[in-house]
């Protein structure tokens, strides 16, 4: 049977039941006064007739804390909150950006949820708000291997292109862990004054550390147990166990996804693409983790989260 034949993609009662279970495990929590104690469900309420739904919209999900007597639902204090679409269809777009690879582009979504490329956009950036981590855990640790490099994307506004240079574009520093999680950064310029507090804020420093032969890097070997590189410029790729291979691969990833699927991304956005990249592949089939998984991941972490609107400023394809 197929993924999305499942009931809460379909079915608006059975959606607010799947986010409640996610999200409430022990049962409803008033967002007013977090009481845990009794609450009323409200049901039979619907929404204001409207032309489109003379009727108006049967309510779901709406409860009534038995302490402060106010009313509340899942959605509040979630990136779902305020939001008109109905929470099915925020899984089925969840579930989307979770399943594929490099991403699913907002103009994709708009196409086949058939709603607005505004509500799309809006509502891509709210999902990557959902899948950033909170885990600022030093990654590596005794034994471990964790590949450091930088890659450049896009093009910073108002900079001159220059032929064979860099300076034009964004400046991405990625910190993988051999067998485990990645984890991204933006910064304003590759050198080491920006680089290397990223790197001793966010590795052990009984980790082995990896990189090519940039000199960003050359005194890394005082932080942490080991730093081994690969010269790039002299066609070596492996000595052994030593490669960025690995990160590599990430940013291949990452690459064929910003150019093929998203194709513009703004710089002041680019800390949530990364976000999303970096979510996809620490919660990969090789760690365990198949779509379904990934999909719950992300919707346990939308709660807490909350994102306004200002309006894309550029266009996906």
């Amino acid at each position: 049977m197929s993924v999305l034949s499942r009931p809460y993609f379909h079915d608006e009662a059975a959606a607010f039941e799947h986010v409640e279970g996610m999200l409430w495990p022990q049962g409803p929590v008033c967002f007013h006064c977090g009481s845990m104690e009794k609450h009323y469900k409200l049901t039979g309420g619907r929404t204001k007739p409207s032309k489109k739904n003379p009727h108006g919209l049967e309510i779901h999900g709406l409860y009534k804390c038995s302490d402060c007597r106010k009313k509340f639902t899942v959605r509040m204090g979630t990136i779902f909150e305020e939001s008109k679409l109905p929470l099915h269809i925020w899984l089925q777009a969840l579930h989307a950006m979770c399943a594929s690879k490099k991403g699913v582009s907002a103009h994709q979504l708009h196409r086949a949820l058939e709603i607005t490329y505004k509500t799309a956009w809006f509502l891509c950036h709210r999902i990557r708000e959902a899948m950033r981590s909170d885990d600022f855990t030093p990654m590596g640790g005794a034994g471990k291997f964790v590949e450091v490099d930088e890659t450049y994307i896009g093009r910073l506004a108002g900079t001159p292109v220059k032929k064979g240079g860099s300076a034009h574009k964004n400046t991405v520093v990625t910190l993988v862990e051999r067998g485990g999680k990645a984890r991204s950064f933006h910064v304003d310029t590759a050198r080491m004054g920006n680089v290397m507090p990223i790197v001793r804020a966010n590795i052990a420093k009984e980790s082995a550390i990896m990189t090519d032969e940039s000199g960003i890097y050359r005194r890394a070997g005082q932080d942490f147990a080991s730093h081994e590189f690969v010269t790039h410029s002299k066609d070596e790729y492996v000595r052994g166990n030593i490669h960025t291979n690995t990160i590599e691969g990430y940013f291949s990833i990452f690459k064929r996804g910003m150019k093929g699927v998203y194709q513009h991304c703004a710089e002041h956005h680019l800390h949530r693409y990364l976000a999303e990249f970096d979510f996809r592949y620490s919660n990969r089939v090789a760690m365990g983790v198949d779509d379904n998984v990934r999909s719950l991941i992300a919707l346990k972490g939308a709660k807490g989260k909350r994102l306004t609107y200002h309006g894309p400023r550029y266009r996906e394809a």
